[in-house]
C-alpha cells in the first residue's frame, strides 16, 4: 500500500472523526504558584471545535489522494 493511499486513509477518518464529534478537549496543567518546596498547579479543560468545512475538506482530499494513489503510471 502506497503513502498516496495511506494518507488518504488517514484523512478520510479524521474527517469523519471530526463530522461526527465536533469538538475534542484536552487537560491542559499550569504550575501557578510556588512557595519554597510547595508547588501549586491548575488543570484546565481547554476545549477545540472542529469546523464542518474542514471535516467535510479532509474527506474530500482523502477521496482525491486514494483515487490518486491508486492510478499506476
Amino acid at each position: 500500500m502506497g503513502a498516496m493511499k495511506i494518507l488518504g486513509i488517514a484523512l478520510i477518518v479524521a474527517g469523519t472523526l471530526g463530522l461526527a464529534y465536533g469538538s475534542f478537549s484536552y487537560t491542559k496543567e499550569r504550575h501557578d504558584v510556588k512557595l519554597g518546596p510547595i508547588q501549586f498547579s491548575v488543570k484546565e479543560q481547554e476545549t477545540v471545535n472542529v469546523p464542518v468545512w474542514a471535516g467535510a475538506g479532509a474527506i474530500a482530499i482523502g477521496a482525491l489522494l486514494l483515487l490518486a494513489g491508486g492510478r499506476k503510471k
